[in-house]
């Protein structure tokens, strides 16, 4: 049998459940999870910078994106928290849209 010690998505059980193989699972605490979730974006940071196509590419994001989602209420945050400080930075300077590449500073 396969050992996987990772965080999955909560559904992965039922989909294991259903194809008829049996498995083992506990419920982390919140500052275990809290690692497992940095772990984890790590690694679908990681499958990101791998991709080679829009579609690939979108399914990473979008794992990155729920791995955000599921951090915020061990933080007693909310996703609403985040938009506003997103946009205060954003406001403040700027976003990353226009690819600027910084290559040095002449110190005075």
């Amino acid at each position: 049998m396969p050992v996987y010690n990772k965080l999955v998505r909560d559904l992965i059980p039922k989909v294991i459940e259903k194809s008829g193989s049996k498995f083992t699972t506990r419920t982390l605490d919140p500052s275990e999870h809290l690692t497992e979730i940095k772990k984890k974006l790590y690694e679908e940071v990681r499958e990101f910078q791998e991709t080679m196509n829009r579609q690939d590419a979108l399914e990473e994001l979008a794992d990155i994106l729920e791995l955000i989602h599921a951090a915020l209420p061990i933080h007693e945050a909310t996703y609403e928290e985040l938009e506003e400080i997103r946009i205060a930075k954003k406001e403040k300077r700027g976003g990353f849209k226009d690819g600027i590449y910084l290559i040095e500073v002449e110190d005075e």
